[in-house]
């Protein structure tokens, strides 16, 4: 009953609890999202597979192989990258909702 009446009264933190479930929509649903999302398109828009295909062909023709891979490379390091971010701004949130939650202990 008492953390309930917490809960009421916001002398009780949902956030954390919160935070960890957005958390875990950003880093692992959107990329599968943004992946749906991508087939949908062009499922939807058929000029887009040409046009795709298009810029295929003349990837083929201006960049060699390996400019291709370090293309590749830098967008997946980039990808890694934005995970990173993702998770330290959580891990910020996270940190102020526990020095929150020890302060008001510590007032108590």
């Amino acid at each position: 009953m008492d953390e309930l009446l917490g809960f009421l009264s916001f002398n009780r933190y949902v956030s954390p609890y919160a935070l960890l479930v957005f958390y875990y929509l950003g880093a692992v649903l959107m990329p599968l999202a943004m992946i749906v999302f991508w087939i949908w398109l062009r499922r939807r828009y058929p000029a887009l597979k040409a046009v795709q295909g298009q810029v295929a062909d003349l990837r083929k023709r201006v960049l060699s192989p390996v400019q291709w891979i370090g293309i590749l490379l830098a967008c997946i390091f980039c990808f890694l990258l934005a995970e990173l971010f993702w998770r330290m701004m959580f891990e910020f949130m996270m940190a102020y909702f526990h020095i929150a939650i020890d302060l008001q202990m510590l007032v108590r």
